[in-house]
């Protein structure tokens, strides 16, 4: 799986989180609600070059290991019967939907007098300042 790219021993602290960048490793604090981000801090200089085809971390000992990146992530299991799923879907098509009679369109009519409208009121604007 891992390599090891690098034998530093580095001391690892819990509230720390550890990192490799550009051949250096670097330390920063851990998030933790109400208290303001970290800054990082450099640990140890690694003392190698780093290739883009491998994820490089700090391992259990506090050495610089190195594992091959997985491009285009990982391929999935095929279901059984996957190739014809499509078919089926497509002979099942969904019902035309009905369209609304005319009636059912048109709002109902009701007897009686029209409401007033409401007088405006004057005073103060309210809203955004």
């Amino acid at each position: 799986m891992a390599e090891k790219v690098a034998k530093l021993g580095v001391e690892r602290e819990k509230d720390f989180m550890y990192y490799v960048k550009d051949g250096e490793v670097w330390k920063v604090q851990r998030k933790q609600p109400g208290v303001p981000k970290g800054r990082p801090e450099k640990v140890a200089d690694g003392g190698f070059e780093v290739d883009t085809n491998y994820i490089y971390f700090v391992d259990r000992d506090g050495d610089v290991a190195r594992a091959k990146r997985a491009v285009g992530g990982q391929k999935r299991k095929k279901k059984a019967g996957a190739g014809r799923g499509k078919a089926k879907a497509r002979a099942k098509a969904k019902p035309a939907r009905k369209t609304a009679t005319r009636k059912a369109a048109k709002p109902a009519k009701r007897g009686g007098a029209k409401k007033k409208a409401a007088p405006k009121r004057g005073g103060k604007k309210r809203g955004r300042r």
